[in-house]
């Protein structure tokens, strides 16, 4: 007889798919198949945790640590993982650098992000050394305050970055030394430069002085009338002085060149402006040697500075001389777009091709053959490069080997055209000589250089006073004005003879003329001595540069 609770119990297994035995044998296996394969995933799971390479953790944010895998364990130095199975508190005091804090950090993070990805911090080993690691943090969804962690060893790779940082750290700190250094040789240097400049402008003073007076004698004996073997020796007298004049000048000028100590001065000038001086100083120069010297210009203008153009053509001009023997030298002028192209054409024995590349180089010389025949010392061309440089001016040269060259320089044409000159020709000399007669104050504070230059100007035909500052000149002068006053630049007790010429001007009441010698090349010199409105003419004085000169202002 069945019992009561029969029925109930048949529909329970009923339910659950168990009501008799044929139901149940049948849904067993099935079972058996779903429970192993959970338990092969189950045991492959906990073969990678307990087998991975990195740390592998679950923690509860209010309990602390569940579980750690070995990795973890042998990581922070423990030989059981279960040793890890820490509370928060232990968790706080054995594990984490941060403590409480940064716990507390993380656990809020967690809570509003859900994750926290590439954390890295310090752990604390079992033997109280520390280790950097990065973590990767994962909250469970389906768990509340359940995380799950994975933990990388960047111990390793921490303190390769903190090597890396000493190297970047040490190589900083020696290029900072070794910029010092540098900065250091720099200045040393610069300093070096600067001394060097003040000794060669004082040295190069002092010797300019007596070679100025020598070559003022000289001169003045070469145009006197005496038997052949004494105007032999003082020919060559004159050639030795003129080469050591031209070597100091042009050491001089490549030394403040290369300094770059002189800066363009920019103005308005005609062509003739620019031409006619050098044609009046080239012509005596260029019949003493057997040529022929020709100008040719225009009515144009051009915007330089006529300072240094003039010294660019002035080199181009006596390198012709020197190197042509016979024929002709042309100074002329083309006009090429918005340029005017300056150009020294000559005859002479021109420049291989081979060579047109060098002779722009110091102490390299156009022609080098006997040592009798060499012809300067090989830097007025190299003067002429710096000078084109500053200028920003393009410099040409062609030759033509047995036949010339031409040299020449591009300058920028001015659309305006200044006020005529005084008239005046291009290339002829003025008409009967100017000079004889002339009464002349020569202003000096060496009696060498006072008592040469009467001498030359005497044999001249000018009537000379010398003196040597201010109260000295009144004196002779006896109250009679000086047609030209020919002033050195620096005189005694700081006075400069721009001062003296202003005062006696003022004295006189008279636009006396004046010519301002130096040996002295500073931009300050020069700015004075313009402002003065006078030629200015360097020690040592060429002879027939200042007869031309004289001749120009007196004419």
């Amino acid at each position: 007889m069945a019992r009561p609770s029969e029925p109930a119990g048949d529909a329970l297994a009923g339910l659950l798919g168990l009501s008799n035995h044929t139901v149940r044998k049948s849904h067993y296996p099935e079972l058996a198949v779903r429970l192993e394969e959970l338990e092969a995933e189950r045991n492959r799971y906990k073969w990678l945790f307990e087998h991975a390479v990195h740390g592998i953790f679950q923690a509860s944010l209010e309990d602390g640590m569940r579980a750690a895998n070995p990795a973890l364990a042998r990581m922070l130095g423990y030989a059981d993982a279960q040793a890890l199975v820490l509370s928060r508190n232990d968790l706080a005091s054995h594990l984490f650098a941060g403590g409480q804090d940064e716990l507390l950090a993380i656990a809020q993070v967690l809570q509003r992000e859900q994750a926290l990805i590439g954390y890295e911090t310090r752990l604390r080993r079992r033997d109280g050394s520390h280790i950097d690691v990065l973590m990767n943090l994962l909250l469970r969804p389906d768990e509340d305050g359940v995380v799950e962690g994975f933990v990388a060893d960047i111990t390793e790779r921490k303190l390769a970055q903190e090597r890396l940082q000493q190297l970047n750290d040490q190589l900083e700190q020696r290029v900072a030394e070794r910029t010092n250094e540098l900065i250091e040789a720099r200045d040393a240097a610069q300093a070096a430069n600067r001394s060097k400049d003040k000794y060669l402008a004082a040295a190069s003073h002092d010797l300019l002085q007596p070679l100025n007076a020598a070559r003022l004698l000289i001169s003045t004996l070469r145009e006197r009338q005496m038997p052949a073997g004494e105007q032999q020796l003082v020919e060559r007298a004159h050639q030795a002085l003129e080469g050591a004049e031209d070597l100091l000048t042009d050491l001089l000028d490549i030394s403040r060149l290369d300094q770059a100590a002189i800066k363009p001065d920019l103005d308005l000038y005609r062509l003739d402006e620019v031409l006619a001086p050098l044609a009046s100083e080239f012509q005596p120069v260029a019949e003493a040697a057997g040529l022929s010297l020709r100008v040719r210009g225009g009515r144009l203008a051009v915007r330089t500075d006529l300072r240094l153009v003039t010294r660019i053509l002035r080199n181009f001009l006596s390198n012709a001389c020197r190197y042509t023997e016979h024929g002709r030298i042309l100074l002329g002028a083309r006009r090429r777009g918005d340029y005017l192209r300056l150009e020294v054409w000559d005859s002479g024995r021109g420049i291989a091709a081979d060579r047109l590349d060098s002779i722009f180089l110091e102490f390299n010389q156009l022609d080098v053959g006997r040592a009798a025949e060499r012809k300067g010392v090989g830097l007025g061309l190299a003067i002429v490069e710096r000078i084109a440089r500053i200028l920003d001016y393009p410099v040409k040269v062609r030759s033509w080997p047995g036949r010339g060259s031409v040299f020449s320089i591009d300058v920028p044409l001015s659309g305006e055209l200044p006020n005529e000159l005084p008239a005046s020709t291009l290339s002829q000399p003025s008409v009967g000589d100017p000079l004889p007669g002339r009464r002349l104050l020569v202003l000096d504070n060496e009696l060498s250089i006072q008592h040469s230059m009467a001498a030359l100007l005497e044999q001249w035909g000018c009537e000379v006073r010398t003196a040597s500052d201010y109260a000295e000149a009144l004196a002779v002068l006896k109250g009679r004005a000086p047609e030209l006053i020919l002033a050195d630049f620096h005189l005694d007790h700081g006075v400069t003879g721009c001062e003296v010429v202003r005062d006696l001007r003022k004295h006189f009441g008279q636009p006396i003329h004046a010519v301002m010698i130096t040996a002295d090349r500073s931009e300050q010199s020069r700015r004075a001595m313009q402002r003065l409105g006078t030629p200015l003419l360097n020690k040592p004085v060429k002879p027939g540069k200042l007869r031309a000169v004289l001749s120009q202002l007196l004419g």
